[in-house]
């Protein structure tokens, strides 16, 4: 696979993050493989999250191709970049097509990355997770590698302002690789693939360097101030219903 625009794209992220200052913290690099597929499994609390979790994979010298929303491939801005990376685009009206996808660049040696949970945590904890995650692993015979992201939430997430404020600690943590067969029993493999990564999320946050009580980008349950997972997902639902209401006006 050709990677005309992967290449620049990073070097620019790079002076991106350069000019920023940020703290990144990358533990667990040498689970990545030097060479063959594995899908990389990430938490997912922020708009950059797929830059900063590609960042996660390169001290392996590998390049992630996403499951992105399909929309960002027809933007005038982002398409020719989302193609000329590789990434695999998601409509999920029609899954099966980026499905195939995916698994045709897992068997082919690449790096998938996946969000689980499909769409942003507003409480930043883990949501509940989609099966074709470990369905994906499975089908194309390769490890998941479970990798957590915390402090990106700060920068661009769901009912906050951007704030690119320099100097900010940014944590990326890589599990081991974890194993599923076509043996496995997908909700089991998915239960088991969420305890891992929340212990990871758990870890994470304990260990990042900034614990300011009730702020708005900490759990409710680490004494911060964000939704419940219970009250994110009743935000969840009342976005999806303004969606939809929006779809159905003339």
């Amino acid at each position: 696979m050709r990677d005309l625009v992967y290449p620049p794209v990073i070097a620019f992220a790079k002076t991106a993050f350069t000019v920023l200052d940020l703290k990144i913290r990358r533990t667990g690099t040498e689970h990545v493989p030097r060479t063959g597929g594995a899908l990389v499994a990430i938490n997912h609390i922020s708009y950059v999250d797929f830059i900063l979790g590609g960042f996660g994979a390169l001290p392996a010298k590998r390049l992630v191709r996403f499951m992105a929303k399909e929309v960002l491939f027809r933007n005038k801005y982002s398409g020719p970049l989302m193609r000329g990376m590789h990434h695999i685009p998601v409509d999920r009206e029609a899954g099966a097509a980026s499905y195939r996808t995916a698994v045709e660049y897992l068997r082919a040696g690449e790096l998938v990355g996946v969000f689980p949970e499909a769409t942003i945590s507003r409480s930043f904890e883990l949501k509940e997770f989609k099966s074709g995650t470990v369905r994906m692993a499975a089908e194309a015979g390769v490890p998941i590698l479970p990798m957590i992201l915390w402090g990106t939430q700060r920068m661009f997430t769901k009912d906050h302002p951007r704030d690119f404020t320099r100097h900010r600690p940014i944590s990326i943590s890589i599990g081991a690789p974890i194993t599923v067969t076509a043996d496995d029993d997908p909700a089991e493999a998915t239960a088991r693939l969420r305890s891992t990564m929340a212990g990871m999320l758990d870890e994470s946050i304990r260990a990042y360097p900034e614990q300011p009580p009730g702020a708005w980008w900490l759990p409710a349950a680490y004494g911060g101030s964000a939704p419940t997972p219970a009250e994110a997902e009743r935000l969840d639902r009342e976005e999806l219903a303004e969606r939809a209401e929006r779809r159905r006006r003339p």
